[in-house]
């Protein structure tokens, strides 16, 4: 097996809290003193740590192999910038080791990696002396750059006049096109228009799969993360939480983070109240269960999803239309499972009911949808109860097709198909 391309041990970086620039003379006789004992630093969450001292990071290792697409995930706080900027060479670690056998292109926070001074012209040179690229290998680059990037208008203008969505363009273009063999991108791209985004997620798949150069890749879009990422390292803490194949990665993130909207699996969730006021028959709750693996606690496309209903009566009551419907955030209607299509009459009693609606193929792509639930009877042209938006489904990424070359999903449906030859 190959060395790896990137190998981290050990990994911590320590930050100091509180002000700077002025201390005591007692202050500073206790750090001479300090110095002449030498008395060692504090360990990372050890005894000896002080208060007034922050580890973004903390005893992190890992290994990541020639041509490896591996994102990096997390919530705010978790480490995942800290981490990049220690791989690009941007700041220095406490303690630990970073071997990288490769040069390394980074797109990280807006600014950095160009002089403002300097045209776009100028900058993509000086990248690419950086690199230890020369001038030909780089002359021969730039045309493709600056079509890539769409700002041949602007290739002479010193880039400290660029919007920030020009800015992103050019460097990504530089980082992606001047052949590093590890390329780092953080959530930068988010600042591009949508378009871009796409663009840049489909070069960063080239560079992977026809040149076999890594991709380090850091994201809150868990859909970009499975489309383009088979291995994923989680972050929490400034440690590694996590790992392992991304579909797990995800699962695990999703699920320690989900937001108060978010409908937990096989956890009962309360319904609010019809909005009319009384109503003599209305939801009371509902729960999620994924039949496809009992004990998941997400749902994925292509699985088997179970929505149990309570419905509660004050009173004997005919009900034509019990319906669940799933839609976009936006409110773009996906689904419509409703009795009415089946022809179903309910005739329900006073009291507390339970009924199971049986999606058997859940067909969404990754992504996140609003559950919306409708109780009526229209023959009698009477609404019982009707809730929009109020809750959260959320899909995590099925199993990944290929190592590196994971087509994109066209499409808020991902439905099964097959092709087969007309015969003549």
């Amino acid at each position: 097996m190959a060395r790896p391309i990137i190998e981290v041990s050990g990994l911590s970086k320590r930050y100091q809290l509180g002000d700077f620039g002025f201390s005591s003379f007692r202050e500073e006789a206790e750090k001479w003193l300090r110095r002449l004992r030498k008395t060692p630093e504090a360990e990372p969450g050890g005894a000896a740590s002080k208060s007034d001292e922050f580890w973004a990071l903390r005893d992190v290792s890992f290994n990541v192999q020639p041509g490896e697409v591996v994102g990096i995930i997390g919530r705010n706080g978790a480490g995942k910038s800290t981490l990049l900027k220690l791989l690009s060479r941007i700041t220095e670690p406490t303690s630990g080791e970073i071997i990288l056998r490769g040069r390394v292109a980074s797109l990280l926070e807006v600014g950095t990696g160009f002089h403002p001074e300097l045209s776009g012209r100028e900058n993509i040179f000086l990248n690419g002396a950086i690199l230890g690229m020369k001038h030909a290998e780089i002359s021969s680059k730039f045309d493709e750059i600056v079509a890539f990037a769409e700002i041949e208008q602007f290739i002479d203008t010193p880039v400290k006049r660029y919007s920030s969505g020009m800015y992103v363009r050019l460097a990504f273009a530089v980082a992606a096109h001047l052949e590093p063999e590890i390329l780092i991108v953080d959530e930068v791209l988010a600042v591009g228009d949508v378009q871009f985004q796409k663009k840049c997620m489909g070069k960063m798949q080239d560079v992977a799969r026809k040149t076999g150069r890594t991709v380090l890749f850091v994201s809150h879009n868990m859909d970009a993360i499975a489309r383009l990422c088979p291995r994923c390292i989680l972050l929490s803490g400034g440690q590694v939480a996590f790992a392992g194949e991304t579909t797990h990665a995800v699962d695990i993130y999703q699920n320690g983070t989900s937001s108060g909207r978010d409908t937990q699996m096989e956890t009962w969730t309360p319904l609010p109240a019809p909005s009319g006021g009384e109503s003599p028959a209305s939801f009371s709750r509902f729960r999620l269960r994924n039949l496809t693996r009992p004990t998941a606690v997400t749902v994925r496309t292509g699985e088997r999803l179970a929505i149990d209903l309570e419905v509660e009566c004050s009173q004997p009551i005919s009900v034509s239309n019990l319906a669940v419907m799933l839609s976009t955030p936006a409110g773009v209607r996906l689904i419509n499972a409703d009795t009415g299509k089946l022809g179903q009459q309910l005739s329900l009693r006073k009291g507390l009911q339970q009924f199971t609606l049986q999606l058997e193929q859940l067909p969404l792509s990754v992504g996140d949808y609003c559950l919306n639930f409708y109780l009526a009877n229209t023959r009698s042209r009477q609404v019982f109860h009707s809730v929009t938006e109020q809750n959260l489904l959320r899909i995590s990424p099925s199993v990944r097709i290929g190592p590196v070359d994971i087509p994109e999903v066209d499409g808020l449906l991902d439905v099964p198909f097959s092709v087969d030859p007309i015969s003549a």
